[in-house]
């Protein structure tokens, strides 16, 4: 077989370079940035996560994550708390990722880091350093589009702008020691989580004509969001970062169909669950290690989005539909008031936009040279 080329050095990415490199299939790996790097993201690595990783041969609590069994959830004073069906971890990307990268290239995987793809056509990669080989072409770039694989975003929820802050806050770090909190408010929601480090990060989703309505400054954003409840804690906290990370234009809820093309699509280019409740991380994990099994067994890529689509549908049109509901503001208070009156139910709706597809068994690592 033709050596594979994927396109990204993310999670799902990664993942499938670990488990085509562990079948003795050397894939070449192209990441755009040469060093490790934060990434918007929640940071939840759930159970299913974990059990994806070790399926790589990857022990992800080696990395010193901070453990995770209950969700808080709140709309203005309504508050609702449950615990968790499964205990996550909080982990960074910018670790969490680089370690992943090390892992694959340990396998034998060629990683080639501070290559820009440009663009897609006819089968190959166009790169600053020269177009790709011919051979199975992975696209795992994550929410960022490359130009001859763009997605379709008709049906998606796309008007969304997305931010991540990173703050130091110790007694705010105590309370919340175990506890995602999710915050609705007027025009969004977020979420706040401690992580590694004694930091907390802050993720958060804003719809751009509360964002407007805001004079488009994070500052401004920033100061609504500690006056929320659910966020008052962050008033007396220590940003990390000179400025936000931000992003805008994600199709939430898009789902790769099985096409006549030869690309796979991996991660958040196959699927984009929403944040509310959805669990990103592992569908792009899930996703990789699937999409190396499938390609070292002599599966098409069609063959392979045709499964993965399978396996993750069910769970991101559940967080869609979700996630739709609660931008209403009275219908996310009636949310957490009867979360609060049913706090079971939290955890049922964790168990369903899980993905549950058990990972593949992996061929038996080859030798690493020394």
């Amino acid at each position: 077989m033709k050596r594979a080329t994927i396109i990204g050095g993310g999670l799902a990415g990664a993942a499938a370079a670990a488990r085509l490199a562990q079948a003795g299939q050397a894939p070449l790996l192209l990441e755009r940035e040469t060093q490790p790097h934060d990434k918007i993201c929640g940071e939840f690595l759930s159970a299913e996560s974990r059990h994806t990783l070790a399926a790589i041969g990857f022990d992800a609590s080696r990395l010193g994550g901070v453990p995770i069994d209950r969700v808080r959830l709140h709309a203005g004073r309504r508050m609702a708390e449950a615990r968790l069906p499964f205990v996550a971890t909080s982990i960074t990307r910018r670790v969490l990722d680089a370690a992943l990268l090390e892992h694959a290239a340990a396998a034998g995987a060629k990683v080639q880091r501070g290559v820009n793809v440009r663009s897609i056509a006819d089968g190959r990669a166009l790169t600053s350093i020269g177009d790709s080989a011919a051979g199975p072409l992975l696209l795992a770039t994550g929410k960022h589009d490359l130009r001859g694989a763009a997605r379709d975003r008709a049906g998606t929820i796309a008007d969304l702008i997305g931010f991540k802050m990173f703050f130091r806050a110790p007694s705010l770090h105590r309370a919340l020691a175990g506890t995602v909190a999710v915050v609705l408010f007027d025009g969004g929601y977020a979420g706040l989580q401690p992580v590694e480090g004694g930091r907390l990060n802050l993720c958060l989703l804003v719809e751009q004509p509360r964002w407007k309505a805001l004079g488009g400054t994070w500052p401004a954003l920033l100061a609504a969001l500690i006056a929320e409840p659910g966020l008052a804690g962050l008033a007396e906290a220590e940003p990390l970062l000179d400025k936000p990370l931000a992003i805008s234009g994600v199709p939430y809820g898009w789902l790769a169909r099985a096409s006549g093309d030869d690309l796979w699509r991996l991660g958040d280019q196959a699927a984009v669950i929403p944040s509310f409740c959805g669990d990103g991380m592992a569908i792009a994990l899930h996703s990789g290690q699937l999409a190396g099994a499938m390609l070292a067994g002599g599966a098409s890529a069609g063959q392979f989005q045709q499964q993965l689509h399978g396996d993750v549908a069910r769970q991101v049109r559940l967080a869609v539909a979700v996630q739709r509901l609660a931008r209403h503001r009275l219908a996310g208070l009636a949310m957490v008031a009867g979360l609060g009156v049913l706090p079971g139910a939290i955890a049922a709706l964790a168990r369903w936009t899980r993905v549950t597809a058990p990972p593949q068994a992996p061929p038996t690592p080859l030798p690493i040279p020394a």
